[in-house]
């Protein structure tokens, strides 16, 4: 198990840093304008990269049901762990992730900087947003996995991967904390440690509640980060 854990990591770096060096080398060769930029974002083009990979891994692994003693693991630990008396509370933090909440928010904080002027930052928002419901629709129709059954628990609309409320808080904190870095850059890391911290109550709650596998979290979180860093970077090389 150890050692397969190796293999994989290693073999996931390899893939990344050859991505990484394609990209480089695509740039210099077909958009020279963006060499610079690109150069300046090599932190974000990794941590995308990143994000991507293992994404496409858990997924791989979900789709070939290799994941089954990691995820049952885990959600028993939890349940054994974590005191019912709290679903209360988790009821509510996975209740802020929730459509109802999420988009008129997301139409809401759209119009202020569209009256404010901030058509950039308004346009990295609701284009996240929107790539990441539909993708989270296409995903979960193609994929079909069952929800978890280990105990009683109320019943959720739809497949189970990827987690649909963690993926959109995770787009929307994520695409938020940018903005907020955009207009007060002083206040840029305080964003996204909101941002994290939101995301991850969100998809601890899916899981004491017994809503998802913890393949359907990690999968979700990775493709909900990586959504608004690659948008905030594809819509500034734009305008270069």
């Amino acid at each position: 198990m150890f050692f397969e854990l190796i293999e994989d990591i290693v073999k996931l770096s390899i893939i990344i840093i050859c991505l990484y060096f394609s990209i480089s080398m695509y740039v210099d060769s077909q958009h020279p304008s963006w060499s610079e930029p690109i150069e300046k974002r090599r932190f974000t083009i990794l941590l995308g990269l990143i994000l991507a990979v293992i994404a496409i891994k858990i997924s791989e692994d979900v789709l070939y049901k290799e994941s089954g003693v990691f995820d049952k693991t885990i959600m028993l630990y939890i349940h054994n762990y974590v005191p019912g008396s709290l679903n209360g509370i988790f009821k509510i933090i996975t209740n802020t992730a929730s459509l109802k909440v999420l988009f008129p928010l997301t139409l809401i904080v759209t119009l202020i900087l569209l009256y404010a002027k901030r058509r950039f930052e308004a346009a990295l928002l609701a284009s996240s947003v929107t790539s990441s419901a539909i993708l989270v629709y296409i995903v979960k129709t193609i994929v079909d996995r069952d929800r978890p059954l280990l105990w009683q628990t109320e019943w959720y609309w739809g497949s189970s991967f990827p987690s649909g409320h963690t993926l959109a808080v995770s787009t929307f904190a994520i695409a938020a904390a940018l903005c907020v870095g955009m207009i007060w850059p002083m206040k840029r890391k305080f964003a996204l440690a909101f941002a994290i911290l939101w995301l991850s109550l969100v998809a601890f709650s899916r899981l004491v509640l017994g809503a998802h596998w913890p393949t359907d979290v990690l999968a979700a979180m990775c493709i909900g980060i990586f959504i608004p860093l690659m948008m905030n970077m594809m819509i500034q090389l734009r305008k270069t």
